[in-house]
């Protein structure tokens, strides 16, 4: 799908709102919707939103984990897991 496919008006939104739906679950390929010639929203499929969701959120763990590095806020394998198996078993 071309770019140019992907933009629409929001008139074409109201007039069109199931073959929209459709047409991006289909293609799995988001559509952007704009409001006096400017981008204001994006549709996209339920699954490419959870799939983006889930990236962003591994991201921000391994920004965490490379602060931690740095700030030498780290401990052993063994420790770790010496301290998970005491609060899983007691």
């Amino acid at each position: 799908m071309q770019l140019s496919q992907t933009i629409k008006p929001i008139s074409y939104l109201k007039s069109k709102t199931a073959e929209i739906i459709n047409s991006v679950n289909e293609n799995r390929q988001a559509i952007i919707i704009t409001q006096n010639g400017e981008a204001k929203a994006i549709i996209q499929d339920i699954k490419s939103y959870e799939n983006l969701r889930n990236s962003l959120s591994l991201l921000k763990l391994i920004v965490q984990s490379e602060e931690d590095i740095r700030n030498d806020n780290v401990i052993s394998q063994d420790e770790m897991f010496e301290n998970l198996e005491k609060k899983l078993f007691g």
